[in-house]
């Protein structure tokens, strides 16, 4: 293996200079965008994919956790609005599917909306490197088609899910459990062909089949936790089966390796479907995700780690900025039958709320260690990796991102940085655009 280093230098352009940076158009990125350029700013987003939405389009998940806790609409605001937008898009709603997410149609809505807020974005663009100084960001560097440049800018959010513009930066961070293992990604996928009246009338055992199809030779990988399929429409499903076991997020050669196995694996999933569940006799693969589904990679370090006792004793924070209520949900990192009995328990029983009931989501956690205009959202907030399991989903990336964007506004209209402002102020203007703040006093 080679080891050689080579160092260079390139003048590039600063091709735009605005208010604020946003790295990566997944949900948090796309509340943060919208939020800070309703409120005035200018906005530069840099996507490094062909679409925003990220594991929702891309990476073709098939439905959305929960947007609420059973009383509360917690993801309010953005979170809402889209919800709102998607169920008109995608038209018809078959018996199921109310928080399906379809590809396409998520795709326009967040095209439009992106649009008419006046936010500049490009796809194909990655952030490669950050120009920092003292803890303050100064231009974010970034490689697209047309090469490389340079967007300087006043507040800078990560919204990659990976924490990578902060990485660039020098932000801490922790990965991982204690030995570094992460939860496994999935290759999500679409299908056609599916009788679902069949399949509802016959009620299969879903696990019973599963385990038959262990015994029978069927997958080379006997994986208990198979999530399964969701229904898309009429004869539409969306597959979140499999596991890429040992993936590393941040790593370009794991995600290939992963990324080709998975496509590999999935006539092991079309004979599975088609041989011992009743109704999927003449189903057909329609497409795997362009992006491989991740569940974990960094969590940035931040002025306040979000942590399993906080989940627990259903926190309020002073500086809430939102509340949330999934599950601590952290598929095992291998494919054992006691590794998966353990997750059930927590999954089912231990990490989970009754209905109205939630944890609190404080500002602290969207503030790096050390950074005086760099902000987070999304799956690399400041958290511990129990939290992680609850929040990286994608509602809860709605809440962390149009905060983190509108504390970006906030700071810029105050000539200050992330901690220069009054988070009452913050709070008040949140609750102004939707946000379901009940703990504000105002």
């Amino acid at each position: 293996m080679m080891s050689a280093t080579v160092s260079y230098q390139k003048t590039i352009p600063v091709r735009h200079e605005v208010d604020v940076f946003v790295a990566g158009g997944g949900p948090s990125g796309v509340a943060a965008a919208l939020v800070a350029a309703r409120e005035g700013r200018s906005v530069f987003l840099a996507e490094s994919h062909t679409c925003l939405g990220g594991m929702g389009t891309a990476g073709l998940v098939p439905g959305f956790c929960q947007f609420g806790d059973g009383v509360n609409f917690l993801a309010a605001g953005i979170g809402s609005e889209i919800d709102r937008l998607l169920t008109a898009e995608k038209g018809e709603v078959i018996t199921g599917t109310a928080r399906s997410i379809p590809a396409e149609p998520m795709k326009r809505v967040y095209d439009r909306l992106m649009l008419e807020a006046g936010v500049n974005f490009t796809f194909h663009t990655h952030v490669v490197d950050v120009v920092s100084r003292d803890g303050a960001l100064d231009m974010a560097i970034c490689s697209a088609k047309s090469g490389f440049f340079a967007v300087k800018a006043k507040m800078f959010i990560d919204g990659t899910g990976e924490g990578d513009l902060a990485a660039f930066a020098g932000a801490k961070f922790e990965k991982g459990d204690v030995d570094g293992s992460t939860m496994p990604g999935t290759l999500c996928s679409v299908w056609a062909d599916v009788d679902y009246d069949k399949y509802l009338e016959a009620k299969p055992d879903r696990r019973a089949l599963l385990f038959q199809a262990f015994e029978d030779g069927v997958f080379t990988v006997n994986d208990p936790h198979h999530p399964g399929m969701w229904r898309l429409g009429r004869h539409l499903a969306g597959g979140n089966i499999g596991h890429a076991f040992g993936v590393d997020a941040s790593d370009e050669r794991s995600l290939t390796h992963f990324l080709v196995e998975g496509r590999q694996r999935m006539p092991e999933f079309e004979r599975f479907y088609r041989e011992y569940m009743p109704g999927f006799e003449k189903l057909v693969l329609v497409q795997t995700g362009s992006l491989l589904g991740i569940r974990e990679n960094r969590r940035i370090i931040g002025d306040y780690v979000l942590n399993v006792d906080d989940f627990i004793a259903r926190a309020v924070f002073p500086d809430e900025i939102g509340r949330y209520c999934y599950p601590v949900d952290i598929h095992p990192s291998q494919p054992s039958a006691e590794k998966y009995a353990a997750f059930e328990k927590e999954f089912r029983e231990q990490l989970r709320y009754s209905t109205g009931e939630s944890y609190g989501i404080p500002y602290r956690i969207l503030t790096p260690i050390g950074f005086s205009n760099l902000l987070v959202g999304g799956r690399c907030v400041s958290c511990d990796r129990k939290i992680q399991g609850s929040i990286r989903v994608i509602p809860g990336c709605y809440i962390t991102g149009q905060a983190a964007g509108m504390a970006a506004a906030i700071a810029i209209e105050n000539n200050t940085d992330t901690r220069g402002f009054p988070v009452s102020e913050l709070q008040r203007r949140l609750l102004k655009m939707g946000a379901f703040l009940p703990n504000y006093k105002g």
